[in-house]
């Protein structure tokens, strides 16, 4: 910095040899000199136009688009009329995910630029499959325990349901309604495969099969800096349970349907390398009611989409309890090459538990106190995007035991849920 020491010196601070020396290292293209050069101008009080685009236009060249959008927005505030602040603000916007933010203000560009990034109204934005595969390795242990003998079954009526499998099959689609609001949908079908252990008698095991299907609508607004986003999930699905009949070793079938919902409402800002955020739930699982609220801080240490960090609480309440700490969440992603890396961490009390957006449910039997989630993401031919996925759970679930219909003793049993997907998106 010494060099700049002895320049900053000679400087006289008044407008014309501000606005001078400022041009004379963006033509050399000295970015960072030009970001030093720009505070100590703003320091002494001398702000204008042509500095905030200058600086803007430094920050881009070193490709930190957050920090670049935050002095395009300045000049961009003084005089709408340039085309090339017009494309410059759009990508800063763009290359950090904020399109939808973009997208609203591309609608004051000149029509040569618009055609530039073909801008329309309406259009589709991407579409995408994804599907996977979740088992349990203890499945044949726990299906052979002697649970029943461990907590003395006898004459009552002892159950279990021992998760075997899952696969989904996921289609995803988004697309631009108006400049600064997207739609996104999803409808999902998951195939659930788990043994029902029955002790009444003597013990039994029968092939439990659950149908569920999800359809998931997320409308995004861009409202300034401001963005807000509504969700709605709703699940239904069907299966057939064996139950007991009066007498010891006979048994009948009786199948149920049944439906869970959410509804939830999100909203976010940016902060020059920061995005705090916050997320409320509202939903029915498995019968039960509760709420579930969030908040987070997503921290761009290198002011662009490169890499990423994102601390996240997680707060409940239902019918028995009032508003509490529940889940701590860790996520963060960075960019090595043409490859994208995603992390996800999550450690607390989940049952029945939603993650960001509302848009996965564990509504699957059981609790669970730790997930982690690794996602490798890969372009390919310009407009398509391989990912695959991997996830680690553990669950616990219990052993009941019912005398007279009624819940008298019971023993928690737990395993490691493994998943397993891939898919493929297409942009438009």
């Amino acid at each position: 910095m010494a060099v700049f020491s002895v320049l900053n010196a000679q400087t006289n601070w008044n407008y014309t040899e501000v606005d001078k020396k400022s041009y004379e290292l963006f033509q050399q293209k000295k970015w960072k000199e030009l970001i030093e050069f720009n505070n100590e101008a703003c320091e002494k009080g001398i702000e204008y136009f042509y500095l905030q685009a200058r600086t803007g236009i430094a920050w881009y060249n070193l490709g930190k688009y957050r920090k670049a959008s935050e002095w395009f927005f300045k000049a961009w505030e003084n005089d709408q009329h340039f085309e090339w602040l017009q494309e410059y603000l759009y990508y800063s916007l763009a290359y950090t995910g904020r399109y939808v933010e973009a997208s609203k203000l591309a609608v004051d560009f000149s029509n040569e630029l618009q055609q530039k990034i073909n801008f329309q109204k309406m259009k589709p934005l991407q579409i995408a499959i994804e599907g996977g595969y979740s088992w349990n390795p203890d499945f044949e242990q726990l299906l052979g325990s002697n649970m029943h003998n461990d907590l003395e079954v006898g004459p009552d009526y002892g159950e279990a349901f021992f998760f075997k499998n899952y696969h989904f099959e996921s289609l995803d689609y988004s697309h631009q309604i108006a400049p600064g609001v997207i739609l996104n949908h999803n409808l999902t079908h998951v195939g659930t495969d788990k043994m029902e252990q029955l002790f009444w008698g003597s013990r039994y095991n029968f092939q439990i099969d659950v149908k569920q299907n999800q359809y998931f609508l997320n409308p995004v607004f861009a409202l300034g800096k401001l963005y807000f986003s509504p969700s709605m999930n709703i699940t239904w699905g069907k299966s057939a349970l064996l139950l007991g009949n009066y007498d010891p070793n006979t048994f009948y079938t009786s199948s149920y349907k049944f439906s869970d919902y959410i509804f939830t409402t999100s909203v976010w800002t940016n902060w020059g390398n920061f995005s705090p955020g916050a997320e409320i739930n509202l939903a029915n699982i498995a019968n039960e009611g509760f709420k579930q609220a969030s908040a987070w801080l997503t921290i761009y240490p290198l002011s662009n989409s490169n890499l990423y960090l994102t601390p996240r609480v997680y707060f409940r309440s239902d019918n028995d309890n009032s508003f509490g700490y529940n889940t701590f969440g860790l996520s963060g992603g960075f960019q090595l090459g043409q490859f994208h890396f995603y992390g996800n961490y999550l450690n607390g009390e989940m049952e029945n538990f939603i993650e960001t957006g509302g848009y996965v449910i564990a509504n699957f039997p059981g609790r669970s106190t730790r997930k982690y989630m690794g996602s490798i993401y890969f372009p390919f031919a310009k407009r398509y995007q391989f990912v695959v996925r991997y996830l680690n759970q553990d669950v616990s679930e219990r052993y009941r035991v019912y005398q007279n219909a009624t819940l008298f003793n019971e023993k928690a049993y737990n395993y490691i849920k493994h998943t397993i997907t891939a898919g493929i998106s297409w942009k438009f």
